[in-house]
């Protein structure tokens, strides 16, 4: 059953988003004031393609991950919603239906803003057109760079990258060793396939020629961090 609030650790989440803290206190009040917690399992549908858009959302917890199916029956994973980011707008703006599915990775929670109510907190604050222009554009530019890294970039190097990147959003401190980071987002090497575009197969081999170099460890857990340097000097002497 829903908990009507956020807890202490969602609420910090939300408010800690690079995007969310940037705004206005009157604006953040009011987004806060009408929104609503949703909780889910792993791998309960929160949104599917093809529905008509009813709600604004921001991950407060756990992972959101966004998918597609091909006409082969093959599942492609696009991307992870981590804590505090927003999405589910762009289908509220142009009217159309959601253009993806997006299930909870893990145990998970969202923070929703009904369309009606989403539409009235732009008819108030002006100033909310102006910050989604700015997160649009973060997108595309997120999205330029994805297609550029994909067409340019050897698989070693993209693995790199995104290590990286899960490591700075999902990481969390090595209780062992306090200059490793464990990336807290659980993924099988085929769900990490699916975000590079490859077979689980050489993303294994690159992983495994990682972790004899030391620059990761792999665990029954998940993927550990040993060097970060050593990762970004991969991705840069790949380029």
């Amino acid at each position: 059953m829903d908990e009507p609030i956020l807890t202490m650790e969602e609420r910090a989440a939300i408010n800690s988003g690079r995007w969310f803290s940037s705004l206005s206190p009157s604006l953040k009040h009011d987004i806060l004031r009408c929104a609503f917690v949703k909780r889910f399992k792993d791998g309960d549908l929160i949104t599917a393609r093809g529905e008509p858009p009813e709600e604004w959302i921001a991950c407060a917890k756990g992972a959101v991950r966004v998918s597609s199916t091909s006409i082969t029956g093959r599942q492609i994973t696009l991307t992870y919603v981590e804590p505090g980011i927003w999405f589910g707008d762009v289908s509220i703006f142009d009217g159309d239906r959601r253009t993806h599915d997006a299930y909870a990775h893990g145990e998970s929670s969202i923070l929703c803003v009904a369309k009606a109510d989403f539409k009235k907190i732009l008819a108030t604050h002006v100033e909310l057109y102006e910050a989604l222009l700015r997160l649009h554009a973060r997108r595309i530019r997120q999205l330029y760079g994805l297609v550029e890294d994909l067409n340019t970039l050897p698989l070693r190097a993209r693995l790199a990258k995104q290590l990286l990147h899960l490591g700075r959003s999902y990481g969390v401190p090595s209780l062992s060793h306090s200059s490793e980071i464990r990336i807290g987002l659980q993924l099988a090497q085929e769900e990490l396939a699916q975000l590079l575009g490859a077979s689980r197969q050489r993303v294994n081999q690159e992983l495994k020629s990682m972790e004899r170099e030391d620059a990761i460890r792999i665990e029954p857990g998940g993927l550990v961090i040993r060097d970060r340097n050593l990762l970004m000097r991969i991705t840069d002497t790949e380029s």
